[in-house]
């Protein structure tokens, strides 16, 4: 058993106009199975953590739709941050209140937005993260690459199973050498550790981020919390945990992996959804009510009917097209990644209604 924390923030920018910062792709059912994102998370760790032992960090737009989508987990269990602070300071104050409730316990990072098709391996391959845990490494779910993606981060593996370098994400020609070397894995995202060991890492490598987080959890269960997070939380440090603990622990050899394949998928845009999903026979993906479509003589089109109006396309192919109450979008598959200069540009126009 071990304690599961989700950070369940960000909002899903390539995936607008569904995805808004109110109303962020972790909150959504991407895959036609009724369960969101979020509770899919949940569901699969379940075997490994039982609600009492599963806390989500989200911020103060979201945590009502959080309690309402998960209401088999305790009220405290939600832990709501003030404001953005990147995922070092989310998974840090869980770590620290963990460690003030059950000291020494081991604690697994998991995203809130992320698919994975084979549950049973991950959560055998999770329940090996834990056992390098408990002898003080940190350690990493690593994915074995099955093509040089360029969206995703890649972590360099030795032969013992040492994580010696995290790698930003690469141009093509570099993603190609790290998989024909057989020596790097995806970096997904999924950290396994004892929260002692963990917390003293980031004390030694981010002391004044550390300190306040202490500080703050050691308020969390009295009646000063608000007032102590209201204090201390928006001087922290802004840093991925990547940034502020793995690197440097990778650098001192504090770091391991467990390579997983299990199907797992960061769901970046649409057009990564018309490949995930099942579709007609040539190749159309319609993500909501059929009935609301209607298609003729298109293939490979994504079609994303939210608003109830009818969505029609002939004679197309390779499209993403979008239909929302207030937004329709209509992209080229090869440009989904761009989507998210839509929003950087609506944001810098003022509108923020859109984002």
């Amino acid at each position: 058993m071990l304690y599961a924390v989700i950070p369940a923030g960000g909002s899903g920018t390539r995936l607008w106009p569904l995805s808004r910062a109110g109303n962020p792709k972790f909150l959504h059912d991407l895959t036609g199975s009724s369960a969101t994102l979020l509770q899919a998370t949940v569901t699969r760790l379940g075997p490994l953590s039982p609600p009492e032992m599963t806390y989500v960090v989200t911020g103060v737009a979201h945590a009502a739709a959080v309690a309402r989508q998960l209401p088999e987990l305790p009220e405290d269990n939600i832990v709501v941050e003030p404001s953005p602070r990147d995922s070092c300071a989310a998974i840090g104050l869980a770590a620290a209140i963990i460690d003030r409730r059950d000291p020494g316990a081991v604690m697994g990072a998991f995203a809130a937005d992320h698919l994975i098709a084979d549950e049973k391996a991950f959560q055998e391959t999770v329940a090996a993260a834990v056992e390098g845990a408990q002898t003080g490494r940190l350690m990493t779910v690593g994915i074995r690459p099955t093509h040089p993606e360029t969206g995703y981060g890649y972590i360099h593996v030795d032969r013992t199973g040492t994580v010696t370098e995290f790698c930003e994400k690469p141009e093509y020609e570099r993603a190609v050498s790290y998989v024909d070397s057989g020596d790097y894995l995806w970096n997904a995202g999924m950290f396994v550790w004892r929260v002692d060991a963990f917390l003293a890492e980031l004390k030694r490598q981010q002391p004044d981020l550390h300190a306040g987080l202490r500080r703050i959890a050691a308020a969390w269960d009295t009646g000063e919390r608000e007032q102590v997070l209201g204090e201390v939380w928006p001087g922290l440090t802004k840093i991925s945990v990547d940034y502020a603990v793995m690197e440097g622990a990778a650098a001192a050899g504090k770091v391991g992996t467990v390579p997983g394949d299990f199907g797992w998928n960061d769901i970046g845009d649409f057009h990564t959804l018309g490949d995930l999903l099942p579709g007609d026979e040539a190749g159309n993906v319609v993500l909501g009510e059929a009935k609301n479509t209607a298609l003729h003589n298109t293939e490979r089109v994504v079609v994303v009917p939210r608003s109830g109006r009818l969505v029609a396309a002939v004679g197309v192919h390779d499209l993403i097209i979008v239909d929302t109450d207030d937004a329709v979008l209509v992209v080229p598959r090869d440009r989904a990644q761009d989507v998210k200069k839509i929003v950087d540009a609506l944001k810098e126009s003022g509108a923020a209604d859109y984002v």
